[in-house]
């Protein structure tokens, strides 16, 4: 070793490590391990008592992870907008990607199944390519319309409507496009009941559908169980359907509309008038934490790969 033997280097880091936690205020090793902050894969040979870092309370709780939601591709949607932000996913890498619905463009003019699995196709083939697990959730243009569309989701996609958890987190993927746009029935209003109901402890609840039931002015029955189902746990909401981004705050609760992936904007050409309006391309990127998510907004034109090109 340069300038070190063996014996100096383990000096200087078991030096290193005490100087660090009385200098920076840093945890115990034993206050460390209970609230799971490791510097167990950091080495150094530093050994001066200032040191070039900040601290050493790296980011890296185990239970802490980060995740990707697209939003509307359809509605008009624009050609290579998504297949765009699969590349861009690609190079970001969250550990999986969730939808907020209106991922193929059908509507009351797709005849038959036959039609719509055209559809699916196409987007399947994007979607193959991400490296990372995709959730689907469907919206009026994927399952609304007509039987055809329903029919094909199902051959394609199983459920209507599902949940899962991740690392102690509820995931509740919602159809509010069920037996016809904009609709939601007792018995999917039933199954979310029972799942809420059987997973009391988890440490956050995220709920995605498509259409955001919060903003109608006269809210829906079934939107305000499901409301009051959630109680006083924890938890934020994901919607897309209106091509605008906006962030709304109920009970203390975070309730969020995206903007587009693909899908048309008020602009010319029908692209996104841009973020003055609240229209943009883009994926929420959602890392969550000990205490809660923290959300921001990825541009797909703010995405470079390692040769800087878009």
């Amino acid at each position: 070793m340069n300038r070190f033997d063996r014996r100096d280097f383990l000096k200087a880091s078991f030096s290193t490590a005490a100087a660090i936690a009385a200098g920076l205020n840093l945890p115990s090793a034993a206050k460390a391990d209970k609230n799971k902050i490791s510097c167990r894969d950091f080495q150094t040979s530093v050994s001066y008592s200032s040191k070039p870092w900040t601290n050493l309370n790296f980011y890296n709780d185990a239970k802490n992870f980060t995740f990707a939601i697209v939003s509307d591709r359809a509605g008009y949607f624009r050609p290579g907008v998504f297949n765009t932000a699969v590349d861009k996913l690609n190079l970001m890498l969250p550990e999986f990607v969730m939808s907020v619905g209106d991922l193929i463009d059908g509507n009351s003019g797709v005849t038959s199944v036959e039609m719509a699995q055209e559809k699916w196709d196409e987007f399947n083939y994007m979607v193959d390519r991400l490296r990372m697990p995709f959730f689907y959730v469907a919206g009026n243009h994927d399952h609304g319309y007509n039987d055809s569309l329903r029919q094909a989701w199902e051959n394609n996609n199983g459920p209507k409507y599902y949940y899962f958890t991740y690392k102690n987190v509820l995931m509740l993927c919602l159809n509010t496009e069920e037996d016809n746009v904009d609709s939601m029935t007792d018995e999917q209003v039933r199954y979310f009941e029972n799942v809420i109901k059987a997973h009391k402890d988890v440490r956050w609840t995220f709920l995605f559908f498509h259409n955001p039931l919060w903003m109608n002015k006269t809210p829906k029955p079934y939107w305000l169980k499901i409301e009051s189902m959630l109680g006083d746990r924890n938890y934020t909401v994901f919607a897309g359907h209106i091509h605008n981004y906006t962030k709304t705050v109920k009970n203390g609760r975070n309730y969020y509309t995206l903007a587009t992936t693909g899908g048309c904007g008020s602009g010319e050409g029908g692209n996104p008038s841009g973020p003055a309006k609240s229209e943009f391309d883009h994926f929420a990127w959602v890392t969550m934490t000990e205490k809660g998510p923290v959300i921001a907004n990825i541009m797909l034109d703010g995405v470079l790969d390692d040769e800087g090109k878009a």
